[in-house]
């Protein structure tokens, strides 16, 4: 084939390109990895050479396919990439020679990947040459299409031709114009594409390749998208005869060819077509339920017969689930309906008499629940049950919010809607909700140990994951059945209780469990007769208390997530014979401490039981002190918890009643754990790695502890004036002013003093430090007996910021600086000043801070390295300037410029967060200067020192510099400087814009002057937002591109 309209390659670059690609990728060469590396690098520079189009007819006519491929894939990769620099006036010399290469190439048998590179090529030159106007391929599809016919193309790559063209279309990344023309060429095309589709379909198998019907179905399910509903309608009986047995019998014979494909393609068109989300019910959703009624039982018994799913049973249960999410609503709507399903068209014989449509939609339900209930394992023996688990959560949803679905008003009774749907769908719905939970509870038990031990981790870990997704399915069924759950759960119990043998294992127990604890999410948090059960005598008492690992970390986890439930029972008086459900389960959870496999999980059960219960485990602390006294042998990670769980207690005395279990007396809680850091303080000198490991650990246990003194329910003081609230404030802060509790908390300090000069460099202890300095610091409202002040504690965080800074500390400052001026106790509509001594701290705290950072960002590329600590430190002041916005101008001017030039610089970085913090910022500070009516002075200082450094950086962020994700962010400091300096910034923008040394970006000067008077217009954020953002565009030559509109963030 003559193409004199293409650039030509020197024979010996087409030689070596060859041979590259017969040495890359021949199966014979076993290359490493670099050499394959350097092979194929070789090949790329030589195919995005402009001269490049003349390898496409040297390598398509070659005998290798491999080559041939490189033959396809380049002309795809020329034309998308490289189209520009084609001469235009060859377009038509092209698109024939393309088009006939293609024919050439199905003529010849090429392989199927060849020949969609060569598909994706033509669609890739229709999207350069249809659009416009006027269009330099009109019809291009149809005349495609035609060549093709003329070249005796056979349907099958004909149907492949058309699904890799909706395909490309859909995905294809043009401008909104030309995409809307591509896609207007498909539409007019849709006629002549559902006819060859239908043709394909309906065509006697002896008619058709063994592949057209696979092609076809493909192809539709590609235009899915794009067909209107009426063109996709007449499809549904044309698909569903694909899905006929060849013979009707009890054991029908299905053709795996045609129903596969057909399901797949029905599926396609529930979820993603005109029909879908619910449309189309006397058209798909009807015939489908007829032809279930008629086959899909049969499919299923012989699934349930065989144990074991086959293709076509997959498949079948992949339509259901199709079907439920598109039609729950009519599910819904239909559970009850004694209407009568109208006659629609059915490639089988319908039924005589036909069935209400309450038939049809209960028999949906019962294949459906079927797979649900396929005996075996999941991941072991089946993988389909999980696939149908979504749609009970979608039908609960739409039984809530259908309207009522038959007319029960024709008989004379309009009655209210909730009463009816309650009389007629509740009872239905219910019982299949029934037979589900049922279903479930067999589908979650464990296998036995002897079978489990054969089960490799990732299917164990896939069947946890499956017990997980069920328990969300008993939280949907919960809605719907609501007691009778539990009811069903705990009789199930109570029966495998009382019939258990010595020799039985767990396991059902076990699962049973585990669904009650999956529905506390859903359970009100009230008095019910069936939790009293669970977690009395009747049920928790006959649980194993030894060995029977899996059944008793169920029973821990339960007792943990119920824990709330407990406040609802009347607490237990101390010497009471009869134990309350809340001290059951404390003495069940208790019993499992000393057990290393179940210690953690004990521990965690104890923690939220006190947490949630503190007023009514208060008067058993003394219990508390001898469980505290018998917590040898267990790990310190969990007597951490332990800990947690009897400050919690405590913290439901009365404050002077704290004092003796946290100090002094029997039992000490707090004081043996202080001794403890001391002691790993002193020892680590000669055993370095355990004293690390230890003041860790009890630096965790006094996290613990403080966050067990802190109130579980959220603070309300700062907004209460009631003599009460202020008694107990009162009444705390007494309490905190005893001997005792001021040696502790002096203790604790120096302890943790202690621990900052010695390990602040690492970072466990820093981390360990951090939860304890946020857990052991509140606010006034908040405060308990242990809390420290926030002013040592900052002094600490700056001496370990000045030996290693991180964002750690950088952090904590910031978390900190709220506690020196913390919100007033009574309501006031203004913020409260600082007080001087806390000004004072928050001055030498923000000179110690920015010296220390200031000075590790001025080292080379220090802010690119660490951009944690650039965020942190942004974030850091930002807050020091909320909070203290005047120490800021009693700085050093050394320092307060280096800071503002510190955040200009930052302007300039490429990491998004940090770019961000430092706008932030600045932003913040900006204004609080500029409406602080005491720094008028300082407003008009910041302006005249740093204005134009601040808007040259916003400017050429626009321009280039910065990250596009970032644009909001300069943007909302550039309506930042507008409106706090109007006028000097206007001419900041002229100077900067205009200026020779702007950064080189697209920017014409009548864009730049568009851009000043589209900010100025109104000076509104939001046309100071399209302003930047055309700027942007043009500056950055986006304007135009689909690529530049579809980013910008608005």
């Amino acid at each position: 084939m003559a193409a004199t309209f293409l650039p030509v390659l020197p024979q010996g670059d087409v030689d070596r390109a060859i041979q590259l690609i017969q040495q890359a990728y021949s199966p014979e060469q076993r290359l490493s990895s670099e050499d394959q590396r350097r092979l194929q690098q070789e090949l790329f520079e030589i195919q995005r050479r402009p001269e490049a189009w003349g390898l496409v007819l040297p390598f398509l006519g070659h005998p290798d396919p491999n080559v041939q491929f490189f033959g396809a894939h380049t002309i795809q990769v020329k034309i998308a990439r490289d189209w520009d620099a084609f001469p235009e006036d060859a377009a038509t010399q092209l698109r024939d020679m393309l088009l006939e290469l293609t024919g050439r190439a199905i003529s010849s048998g090429q392989n199927k990947v060849i020949l969609r590179k060569l598909f994706v090529a033509i669609t890739s030159l229709a999207m350069k040459l249809h659009p416009g106007s006027p269009s330099r391929w009109p019809d291009w599809l149809r005349s495609t299409l035609g060549v093709f016919a003329s070249m005796g193309v056979p349907r099958e790559h004909i149907m492949d031709f058309l699904a890799i063209v909706a395909e490309e279309v859909e995905s294809a990344d043009l401008l909104p114009p030309r995409k809307a023309q591509m896609k207007q060429s498909l539409a007019e095309a849709v006629p002549m594409v559902t006819q060859a589709i239908r043709e394909c379909i309906t065509a006697p198998v002896v008619q058709r390749s063994p592949h057209d019907l696979s092609s076809a179905l493909k192809c539709l399910q590609a235009w899915m998208a794009i067909l209107p509903a009426n063109d996709l309608t007449p499809f549904v009986p044309s698909l569903l005869s694909l899905m006929v047995p060849s013979a009707e019998s009890p054991s029908p014979e299905y053709d795996e060819q045609s129903f596969i494909p057909a399901s797949d393609t029905l599926q396609e068109l529930l979820s993603s077509s005109a029909l879908s989300d619910g449309a189309g019910t006397k058209t798909v959703t009807e015939p489908l339920l007829l032809w279930l009624d008629r086959y899909g039982s049969a499919i299923v018994q012989a699934t349930v017969a065989s144990g074991f799913v086959d293709d076509i049973s997959h498949s079948l249960c992949k339509l259901l689930v199709a079907l439920g999410d598109h039609s729950a609503m009519y599910f819904a709507k239909n559970i009850a309906s004694p209407a009568i399903v109208k006659p629609v068209p059915c490639p089988f014989p319908l039924p005589a008499p036909l069935p209400p449509v309450s038939h049809l939609v209960q028999n949906f339900l019962k294949l459906l629940l079927q797979y649900t209930a396929l005996p075996g394992y999941y991941g072991a023996d089946e993988e389909e049950s999980e696939m149908t688990l979504s749609f009970w959560y979608l039908f609960q949803e739409a039984l809530w919010n259908v309207d009522y679905g038959f007319d029960v008003g024709e008989e004379g009774d309009a009655g209210n809607e909730a009463e009816e749907r309650e009389r007629e769908m509740m009872p239905v719905a219910k019982a299949v909700y029934s037979e589900l939970v049922s279903v479930l509870r067999r589908k979650v038990v464990w296998p036995p140990r002897n079978v489990l031990n054969g089960w490799a981790r990732d299917q164990r870990d896939k069947f946890q994951a499956f017990r997980r997704d069920v328990g969300d399915t008993l939280i949907n069924a919960y809605y719907v059945l609501r007691d009778d759950i539990l009811s069903f759960y705990v009789n199930d119990l109570l029966q495998r209780l009382s019939t258990r043998q010595a020799q039985d294992g767990w396991e059902e127990i076990e699962a049973t469990l585990h669904c009650v604890m999956a529905v506390q999410e859903a359970v009100p948090v009230e008095d019910s007769p069936h939790l009293r059960q669970v977690f009395g005598p009747d049920i928790l008492d006959r649980l194993p208390k030894t060995g029977d690992e899996r059944v008793r970390r169920t029973a821990l986890h339960l007792i943990g997530s119920y824990a709330s439930w407990f406040t609802t029972q009347p607490a237990q008086a101390p010497g009471s014979p009869t134990p309350s459900p809340l001290m059951n389960a404390i003495t069940y959870v208790v019993s499992a401490l000393p057990d290393p496999t179940l210690c953690l999980f004990a521990a965690n059960a104890l923690r939220d039981l006190c947490d949630a219960n503190r007023t009514a485990l208060a008067p058993h602390i003394g219990a508390f002190g001898e469980l505290h006294a018998g917590l040898t042998g267990i790990p310190d990670t969990e007597k951490a918890k332990v800990l947690q769980s009897i400050a919690s207690v405590i913290q439901a005395l009365p404050p002077t009643e704290e004092i003796p279990p946290i100090e002094a007396s029997f039992p000490a809680i707090v004081s043996p754990v202080v001794a403890k850091l001391f002691e790993a303080l002193q020892s680590a000198g000669q055993l370095p790695e355990e004293a690390r490991a230890m003041a860790v650990q009890q630096l965790e246990t006094l996290t613990g502890v403080a966050r067990g003194l802190t109130r579980v329910t959220d603070s309300l003081l700062a907004q209460d004036e009631s003599p009460e609230v202020q008694a107990a404030l009162k009444e705390m802060n007494r309490a905190r002013e005893d001997p005792r509790v001021v040696k502790l908390r002096d203790a604790i300090l120096s302890a943790i003093r202690g621990t900052v000069e010695l390990w602040s460099t690492d970072a466990s202890v820093c981390d360990a430090l951090s939860d304890l300095f946020k857990s052991i610091t509140a606010l006034p409202s908040d405060v308990t007996l242990l809390s420290l002040p926030a002013g040592p504690l900052l002094e600490l965080v700056c001496l370990a910021a000045q030996r290693q800074l991180t964002a750690v500390w950088l952090s904590l400052a910031q978390v900190l600086v709220i506690q020196l001026n913390p919100p007033s106790l009574l309501p006031t509509t203004f913020k409260s000043e600082p007080s001087p001594e806390a000004s004072e701290v928050a001055l030498n705290v923000l000179q110690v801070l920015l010296q220390t950072s200031l000075s590790m960002f001025a080292q080379p590329g220090a802010m690119v390295s660490n951009p944690d600590i650039v965020q942190a430190f942004f974030g850091c002041i930002e807050a020091y300037a909320q909070h203290f916005m005047p120490v800021f101008y009693r700085l050093p001017p050394d320092l307060f410029n280096a800071l503002i030039q510190c955040a200009i610089g930052a302007l300039s970085l490429q990491e998004r967060y940090s770019l961000i913090s430092a706008c932030t910022f600045l932003s913040s500070f900006v204004n609080r200067t500029a409406t602080n009516d005491d720094l008028a002075a300082a407003k008009a200082a910041l302006a005249q020192t740093h204005g134009f450094q601040i808007m040259r950086a916003v400017l050429f962020g626009f321009a280039g510099v910065a990250p596009r994700s970032a644009m909001l962010n300069l943007i909302e400091l550039l309506s930042t400087m507008i409106t706090r300096y109007p006028a000097e910034s206007k001419q900041w923008m002229s100077d900067i814009l205009f200026a020779e040394d702007f950064y080189p970006c697209r920017a014409t000067p009548e864009a730049k002057t568009k851009f000043i008077k589209t900010v100025y217009g109104s000076r509104s954020l939001k046309r100071t937002r399209e302003g930047a953002q055309q700027f942007t565009l043009v500056a950055r030559g986006l304007e135009g591109s689909a690529f530049g509109y579809a980013t910008v963030s608005m």
